[in-house]
């Protein structure tokens, strides 16, 4: 039987994998594993229940998934603050905020309306552990939890959720946004609230797209991963830089004022130089994933700044993260955490922290990003292959030890197996596109023909 918590959460077509059924039991059986040990222990000689925050973004199976949860906490014993729609920052920051014993999200990020996802986050606000996961999922069995009486939780209205997250936002600004001009795409997603209000209060003059949700068009052509709006607007207002969130805001993407696109190495670069400058960069180390582009690695190494590489997934950067001490990591795909600030990825953060170096050093964003290189970089997936026999063919490895010597010090290549299908992932950067194309469908060829199925 396949896992059930994937690598963020448990997510499905909601009302058919998700269920309400399934979003009950998963609350409960998160209930009776995460109330336990010495803060249940504390609590009870104080006489009070364990609290959870609950939030969700706007998609429109969000509200009965939510009843849900919020059913399947009270009834386990739990309090449970409702912030309603706010971004999953947000909700991990309140966590954190409050004290609260663990919290959960509902949300699918940058998927479409028909999806759903349940997030869980420990006491602190961070993400939970593989083993924590495992045995909530082992717990959906039961015993569940059942109080009675006075014992019961209570669901109550967080009322103060959106203001307590805009004050944290704007109190981590090392300077105001005066003076540039924003186009702000909420992705008609949890963002839709928050972020325009506190570029506005940063001092920013903002042109605001996508932030009309009616729960059926999250992320439906805008947000991060549909650039093309955003471009257009920033072009059309004359606007100095786009930003871009997706349906939960914990990503965020960029394009500069000749509307080219900014990803999340390029704002990581940013970011890194400039903390580095300051003196805010712990040990002058930033994390990335194996997939960053190489023009990170080589713009870290020309401004003296170690690279730390984990496996593919934001949850592995913040591992490394705590692990290490450090301040600053990321992935392309627009998730960067600055965990002074967070404990997960931030998409506001990161846009307001963007545009505040903008302001602090009267560059343009293309100006800053041109402190990394970006090379051609292309990714073929091969499917219906033997992935978990990647690392064991003699020809498939002289395949990347004669791409990688053509290559040399200009590209990079990189095989990586799917870890939940029969498919292996080929990745070429090159200092030209036709060479990473060529190389990476050569090796997809050899990887096609030695693995098959």
């Amino acid at each position: 039987m396949p896992r059930l918590f994937g690598t963020d959460g448990v997510r499905g077509l909601a009302n058919r994998d998700l269920t309400a059924g399934l979003a009950l039991s998963l609350a409960q059986a998160s209930a009776a594993v995460l109330t336990q040990g010495r803060r249940a222990r504390l609590r009870l000689a104080e006489g009070r229940r364990p609290v959870a925050v609950l939030a969700r973004d706007p998609r429109i199976s969000g509200e009965f998934i939510s009843a849900a949860v919020a059913a399947g906490l009270a009834s386990s014993g739990v309090d449970v603050l409702d912030a309603g729609v706010i971004p999953t920052p947000a909700a991990a920051f309140l966590i954190s905020d409050i004290g609260a014993d663990f919290g959960v999200m509902i949300s699918a990020s940058h998927n479409a309306a028909p999806d759903n996802g349940i997030k869980i986050f420990a006491f602190g606000g961070t993400k939970l552990p593989d083993d924590v996961e495992d045995r909530i999922e082992e717990h959906l069995a039961g015993p569940n939890l059942t109080p009675i009486g006075g014992d019961v939780g209570r669901i109550r209205r967080f009322a103060d959720a959106e203001d307590r997250y805009v004050v944290h936002l704007l109190s981590t600004l090392p300077n105001r946004l005066d003076g540039i001009h924003v186009v702000l795409d909420c992705a008609h997603g949890a963002a839709a609230g928050v972020s325009p209000q506190v570029f506005t209060d940063a001092g920013a003059r903002l042109t605001v797209i996508g932030a009309d949700p009616d729960g059926l068009n999250i992320n439906d052509g805008v947000g991060s991963t549909h650039l093309d709006n955003l471009a257009a607007a920033v072009l059309a207002s004359g606007a100095d830089i786009g930003i871009a969130h997706d349906g939960d805001a914990d990503r965020c993407l960029a394009v500069d004022r000749d509307g080219n696109i900014v990803d999340g190495d390029q704002i990581m670069a940013i970011l890194a130089v400039s903390m580095a400058e300051r003196g805010v960069l712990k040990d002058r180390t930033l994390v990335a994933t194996v997939m960053s582009n190489l023009g990170l690695r080589k713009a870290m190494a020309a401004n003296d700044i170690r690279m730390i590489e984990t496996k593919v997934g934001d949850r592995y950067v913040l591992e490394a993260l705590n692990e290490h001490d450090l301040s600053l990591g990321g992935e392309q795909s627009g998730h960067v955490i600055m965990t002074k600030f967070a404990t997960t990825g931030d998409g506001i953060l990161t846009g307001l922290h963007l545009v505040a170096e903008m302001a602090r050093t009267g560059k343009t964003l293309a100006e800053l990003a041109s402190v990394m290189t970006v090379y051609p970089q292309i990714l073929v997936n091969v499917r219906g292959v033997d992935h978990h026999a990647l690392g064991h063919d003699d020809t498939i490895a002289s395949a990347v030890l004669a791409a990688e010597a053509e290559l040399g010090e200009t590209g990079r290549v990189l095989l990586r197996p799917s870890g939940t299908e029969p498919m292996v992932r080929v990745m070429v950067e090159a200092a030209d596109q036709a060479t990473a194309d060529r190389l990476a469908h050569t090796l997809a060829g050899v990887v096609r023909e030695c693995l098959a199925l």
